[in-house]
Formats: C-alpha cells, structure tokens, sequence
C-alpha cells in the first residue's frame, strides 16, 4: 500500500504550495465596483436576436477548435492585419499562462512593472519562472526608459508584460516608450491593452513591428468579463509556437456564438464605454473635492485614490453595501489606496456618497 505514504508536499514543487490562490470577494448582495466590469450587459431591444442565435447552436457537437469564424470577427472588427499571427484564449489569463509556459526555459525570466497585474506574477511563479519588477515612479507611476532599458541590458528576461493603461494605476505609458522598449529587448514584449475601450493609446498597429512586439486583447472590459475571450496578435511565428501549447475547444461553443454576435452588434458596448469615459471624467472631478482624497487621472474604466486609512474606508463602505478594492498592503506605492470601478451614473452616485461617509 506505498500509495497510502504519498504526500501532496513530496510532489507540488514548494513555491506552488507557498503561494496563495488568486482571492475574488465575495460581492453578494452589494454593488460591485471591485473588479473593472462594465456596468450592464446586453440591451433589452437585442435579447430576441440573441436568443435567436443560441437556439441554433450545437450543443452536442465540440467547438470549432481554430474558431476561424470568430478570429475572422475579430480582424474584421480591428482591422488586424492578415500577415500576423491571432491566437485566442480563454481570457487573457489562459494566454498569459500559454505565453510563462512557452519561455520557462531553465533561467529564464519575466519582467514587468509594478505596480502591475498581480497575474503576470502568479503565472510567473507557476511556470517555474523568475520574476523582476521594474519599479514605477511612486507618485506619478509613470515609466522611466533609461531605467527600463538598463534593467533589460541587466537581466535579460524573455518575457516583459506591459500592461497599458496600467493596471491598478490607471494611466498609459507612451506607445514610442514601448516601441523603444521592444526595439531593445532580448526578449518578447506583450503590450497588455485590456482597457482599449476606454483610451485613445493604442499600440494594435504596431504588433509585430519588430518580431518580438505582441499586443493581447480581452472583451471583458468591453462589457464581456463573463464570456472568458482573450487575443494575442504577434508575428506568426509566435502564434505557432503557442499553438502548440493551447488546449483544443478551448474557446468553447457558447464563447464563440455571443463573441461574435457583440462583435457585429459592437454599437451597444461601444456607446457602453463612451459613456463610462465621461463617467469616469465626472466622478474625478468630484473625488478631487472630498478632503482627504488624493485621485489619479485614468484612461481606464476605474480610479485610484489614496485616503489615511484605507482598510477602515473599505470596510465601511462594505457595510454601506458597496464594494470597491483595497489595495493598501499590495505593494508599497499603493499604501492607502482604494480602486474604484466606474460604474453607472446611478451606481456612482452611490459610490460617492458611500465613499463620503465612509471617510467622514
């Protein structure tokens, strides 16, 4: 009976068992603006059309495995240049992880700003490869070249994410830095734009320009976070090798069908971020009125700000019903900050008057 004398700390490697599952509160019964998503789904006027669609799909046959319709969709939709590469993920995590699994060769390493994406991290770890932040400025967060490019020429990491707008920050980094960047980097450069509906910086037409620059989508901010679509556009070689690591059926059936049907009816989640831009632009103006509020401009859907006891503001509005992420504790530039999803006019209404009490 030598199966009885197995243990799970014989056989996980021990940095997978000393780290942490990723954590998503619990948001029952409260108004979630925790977690970057848009503030309503699909219009009502479209519903029929909808379900017109759904009636009609196979649910016993497997999805198309190269989603050819959809990736068609999305070329279409973003004018993606047919000479590159497009690989599809189940969210972008699924590519991140594709892409920390590809490059974990023995010593081999990622590097991304920070704060940043706590994901880059965690794929990093669960690949098996090292991890280097290149630390933003701590009151602007903006992106110092000279030192991005020093710290590459030192380190020399296969993968450098940039996540742009930057996530939790809020701001964007110029596309010539990150062109100069991938110019001079021994490695691939991802250039995350999860928040594209919501900026006018964009780096989608410079993919593959040189070899080693790749640009990665997702719908979820575009009023999609439940359908898990994610999309790296890179130069084919790229593209071939992930493929050889993606799962078959991985974008599944019903991904597919909605990803497709949003995709030709885009003016609903379009108008949806336009009006989350001018949202947004409101509730800064007033957080920059609350005493005791310091606010950061965003070109994504959500603000930063920092308050003398971010924990007790937190959990105050909590009980107030609304729920917003803390980040005090996440990393040093971040002590005493609350990101706040942008909601609707109505949703940031309460935010604000919660966010208030809270602090007085």
């Amino acid at each position: 009976m030598s199966g009885q004398g197995v243990r799970v700390q014989d056989l996980v490697r021990p940095e997978i068992l000393a780290g942490s599952p990723y954590q998503v509160a619990d948001a029952r019964g409260l108004l979630k603006l925790d977690a970057m998503e848009a503030p309503a789904g699909l219009p009502a006027g479209l519903e029929a059309d909808w379900q017109a669609r759904v009636a009609g799909l196979d649910w016993h046959r497997y999805p198309d495995s190269q989603a050819s319709a959809l990736k068609a969709a999305l070329r279409e939709q973003f004018a993606i240049d047919d000479r590159l590469g497009l690989l599809l993920g189940n969210g972008s995590d699924e590519i991140i992880q594709m892409l920390t699994l590809a490059l974990a060769r023995h010593g081999a390493s990622l590097m991304t700003p920070e704060p940043g994406f706590a994901i880059y991290k965690v794929a990093a770890r669960n690949a098996g490869m090292d991890y280097h932040a290149l630390p933003l400025d701590e009151q602007d967060f903006s992106l110092d070249l000279d030192r991005a490019l020093a710290e590459m020429e030192r380190l020399r990491p296969a993968l450098i994410f940039i996540a742009n707008p930057n996530n939790p920050t809020g701001n964007a980094f110029s596309p010539d830095q990150l062109q100069a960047i991938a110019d001079a980097a021994p490695g691939l450069v991802v250039v995350d734009e999860a928040y594209f509906p919501h900026t006018d910086i964009h780096c989608l037409d410079r993919a593959g320009r040189p070899a080693n620059l790749a640009v990665m989508r997702t719908l979820s901010k575009a009023g999609m976070a439940g359908l898990r679509l994610g999309w790296l556009v890179a130069d084919p070689a790229w593209i071939d090798a992930l493929e050889r690591l993606r799962m078959p059926y991985n974008i599944n059936v019903l991904t597919q069908a909605a990803a497709r049907f949003a995709l030709e009816n885009g003016d609903w989640w379009r108008s949806q971020a336009e009006l989350v831009r001018e949202e947004r632009a409101r509730l800064y103006q007033r957080l920059q009125g609350l005493d005791g509020v310091h606010v950061w401009p965003s070109e994504a859907n959500f603000l930063l700000l920092r308050v003398a006891d971010a924990p007790t503001v937190h959990a105050r509005m909590k009980a107030a019903g609304v729920l917003v992420k803390c980040l005090d504790g996440a990393h040093p530039a971040l002590s005493g900050c609350l990101r706040l999803t942008v909601g609707s006019p109505a949703d940031n209404e309460i935010l604000f008057e919660a966010l208030a009490a809270a602090i007085r």
